[in-house]
């Protein structure tokens, strides 16, 4: 092994050294206040790139899309709007077509009733007039059936009497004992 190496192949510290590692550099005294222009300067560049180069960039950037968000905020508020108009529209047209229909229905329901009232009165007039025409066939009919029941009366009578008495009996005094009978 050579001198100065460890058994692990790293550099031992020579006795000049003090048998000590060496400080960390920006801890050194010595090279402190070299080391502290060096920042300052480093700083002062940084800061001059930034301020003259990278921060106008990202203002512009921000400019840039605060406008975007402006316009498009601007563009939302007037679509809002346009949508609010054409609801507000929507919902007009829509109660004057109900309005319309209502209207409409009225009008059918009018029309219907009336129609179902001129049937029904020329129904009560047919019926009326039939019934005069039924009223006056009753009549013709019971006068020719009471005609028929005195002939059918006069004739049954006469056959009674015939049988009972065994002799034909006069018509006159039948048809008188009829209408004796018939008054009452």
């Amino acid at each position: 092994m050579a001198t100065g190496q460890s058994k692990s192949g790293t550099t031992a510290h020579s006795a000049a050294d003090g048998g000590h590692k060496a400080e960390f550099p920006p801890f050194n005294k010595d090279t402190f206040a070299s080391q502290l222009v060096s920042f300052a300067i480093a700083f002062a560049l940084l800061y001059l790139i930034v301020s003259r180069f990278a921060l106008p960039r990202v203002g512009g950037i921000l400019a840039t899309r605060q406008a975007a968000i402006d316009t498009d905020l601007n563009e939302a508020a007037r679509l809002r709007d346009e949508s609010d108009k054409a609801l507000k529209a929507y919902e007009t047209e829509l109660a004057d077509a109900r309005a319309k229909a209502q209207a409409i229905a009225n009008d059918v329901r009018d029309k219907l009733n009336a129609e179902q009232e001129q049937l029904r009165k020329s129904l009560d007039e047919r019926l009326a007039a039939q019934l005069v025409e039924a009223e006056k066939t009753i009549a013709v009919t019971r006068q020719s059936a009471m005609g028929n029941v005195r002939a059918i009366a006069a004739e049954a009578a006469t056959a009674i009497v015939e049988r009972l008495t065994g002799s034909n009996p006069n018509a006159g005094a039948v048809n008188a004992a009829l209408d004796a009978s018939l008054k009452g």
